[in-house]
C-alpha cells in the first residue's frame, strides 16, 4: 500500500505553502473553463494581462481537484524539450 501524493486542493497556493516542486515554470492563474471529454478534460486558465493557457488532464484529476471556473490554480510546466516551428 503506497502513500497517496498530496493533491492540489490539499495545498495552499500562496507563498506560505510548503509544497515544493522541481519544475521552475509555475504560472498562477484562475480557471475560466473546464470542458470534459470522454476521458480527458481541457482546463483553460487565465494568467492575467490577456494571457491564457489550456491544460489537458484526465477527468479523474479534474474530479479529485474539484476544478471549477473561478478557482485559483497553478499551471506547472515540466518539459525536457520545447519545440518552436515557423
Amino acid at each position: 500500500m503506497g502513500v497517496r501524493p498530496k493533491m492540489h486542493n490539499e495545498a495552499k497556493l500562496d507563498e506560505e505553502s510548503n509544497m515544493r516542486l522541481s519544475a521552475r515554470n509555475q504560472l498562477k492563474g484562475t480557471v475560466v473553463d473546464v470542458r470534459k471529454g470522454q476521458t480527458t478534460s481541457h482546463v483553460r486558465i487565465d494568467l492575467g494581462n490577456g494571457s491564457f493557457i489550456t491544460s489537458s488532464i484526465t477527468n479523474e484529476a479534474v474530479d479529485e481537484l474539484q476544478l471549477a471556473p473561478g478557482d485559483a490554480v497553478m499551471a506547472v510546466i515540466k518539459a525536457s524539450d520545447v519545440m518552436v516551428g515557423k
